[in-house]
């Protein structure tokens, strides 16, 4: 038997989702718009960073807001936990920038995303690590011979979900969960693992 990996998004499912929390600290409520709203992600940040130049939100700012987060209720015991018994590898759309406070919450599991283009603490651009770099990732997992088990909530992880030996929706809202019927949905932590170590 294949040994087994893990592999999991990271906002919505273990942190809050940071482009929310600064529409709530700036009053923009335009910036809540998200991977589950919006499926085209070079269109999303587009629109978010047009938004942010025309406000003159710098990242010090962003930074500031992602400071004053905490990751979800029982993520660290649920990453803690799963980690005894699993490798367990973080695949994010978010930016090296403003991950890392929340990584350390989370006692620093591997994280691979994207990162920014910062000039004079405005963002002005930002660069992919790969493009559809959750499903290559996967892909590339299962040529190294893991079985790869995947868990997000947003339409930018379906594709990582599908190439997955394994994909699960975890805290995903009504309507993608009644789109990808295919992925078992969970709404807590316990039963996620469950099912995941099932697999194994």
């Amino acid at each position: 038997m294949k040994q087994s990996i893990v592999t999991l998004d990271m906002e919505g499912v273990l942190t809050p989702e940071i482009w929310i929390a600064v529409a709530a600290r700036t009053g923009l409520p335009e910036l809540r718009r998200t991977t589950r709203d919006e499926p085209d992600y070079d269109k999303l940040m587009r629109y978010r960073l047009a938004i942010l130049d025309r406000e003159g939100i710098t990242l010090s700012k962003i930074q500031e807001v992602i400071g004053g987060l905490a990751p979800l209720p029982g993520a660290l015991e649920f990453l803690d936990d799963l980690r005894t018994r699993v490798p367990v590898l973080i695949l994010s759309d978010t930016f090296e920038q403003f991950a890392q406070p929340l990584i350390r919450q989370l006692k620093w599991p591997a994280l691979w995303c994207h990162r920014l283009v910062v000039a004079n603490d405005r963002i002005t651009g930002y660069q992919l690590r790969l493009p559809d770099q959750k499903r290559a990732s996967v892909a590339a997992l299962q040529g190294l011979n893991y079985q790869v088990l995947a868990a997000g909530d947003s339409f930018n992880d379906t594709a990582m979900l599908t190439q997955a030996d394994h994909g699960f929706l975890l805290h995903a809202p009504a309507a993608i969960v009644k789109q990808f019927p295919q992925f078992p949905a969970f709404n807590d932590y316990a039963a996620l693992a469950k099912a995941m170590l099932a697999k194994m």
